[in-house]
């Protein structure tokens, strides 16, 4: 019995088989072009960004609740819609974050009138509970961190140095090792929504640009290395100038609703 027409195999043509594989490479060869295009220009657009790196979000269920120099209970949320920086310190230590505070003092005195900047200084050695706000407020005074704008705050040591860590993202956890303390001296930079923010730098040669910590101890390292920032200022010169031109970038972003 013979099969109906419709049924009969398909006479296939050698040469429209092969105009339809030479279609099928053509679009595979354009589209892999257009996609090496896209992601070139992606690429360009990326090295020239230098809008700061969001590093993490601070939440309110992560906040860290402090006492201030005033005696006043706060919460470091409460500062949600200002631009603010932080360090930390050790009240029996100042040396150790000599360089952090010095560069707090010039911030507190260039953003005076800017009333959405704020400064913190959390303490790393909290001294007992009965002596907490006079010890803060004698402090304060000494080192001329004035309210509302600069607070000096303290919670006990294990919770103000697990949220230095874990929340500020510190390179070192803070800690005494033989009776000296080890810290992250850096200035942390947040944003309005409680975002740390770190500054980007495009690399002159090209490629991935430069995500830089406020780190004021490793630039006066690299000082003394004689290493060079390609201007006439030294590295924590560059640096106290890239930490106010990011300072002055956030501050001119819209606050986030979420």
């Amino acid at each position: 019995m013979n099969p109906p027409a419709e049924l009969e195999p398909a006479v296939r043509d050698p040469r429209k088989l092969r105009r339809t594989a030479w279609i099928l490479v053509a679009i595979m060869v354009l589209g892999g072009w257009l996609v090496l295009k896209a992601y070139e220009t992606w690429a360009k657009r990326q090295t020239s960004d230098t809008r700061p790196a969001l590093i993490h979000r601070i939440r309110k269920e992560r906040d860290l609740r402090v006492i201030r120099q005033d005696g006043k209970t706060a919460d470091l949320f409460d500062l949600r819609g200002k631009v603010w920086v932080v360090n930390t310190l050790a009240l029996g230590a100042p040396d150790l974050s000599q360089r952090s505070q010095e560069v707090m003092k010039r911030l507190a005195e260039k953003y005076a009138g800017v009333a959405d900047f704020a400064l913190v200084s959390l303490v790393l050695d909290p001294p007992p509970a009965d002596q907490v706000v006079a010890t803060l407020e004698a402090q304060a005074q000494h080192r001329g961190m004035r309210l509302p704008q600069w607070w000096l705050a303290a919670n006990d040591a294990r919770t103000t140095h697990k949220f230095v860590k874990s929340e500020l993202r510190a390179g070192v956890f803070p800690h005494l090792e033989n009776g000296r303390w080890l810290h992250d001296s850096a200035i942390v930079l947040i944003d309005r929504a409680g975002h740390v923010r770190r500054a980007v730098v495009p690399q002159q040669r090209g490629g991935q640009p430069y995500v830089a910590t406020f780190d004021f101890d490793q630039a006066a390292r690299w000082d003394e290395e004689g290493k060079k920032t390609g201007t006439d200022r030294n590295n924590a010169a560059e640096l106290e100038l890239l930490l106010g031109k990011t300072i002055d970038a956030l501050l001119t972003e819209p606050i986030d609703p979420q």
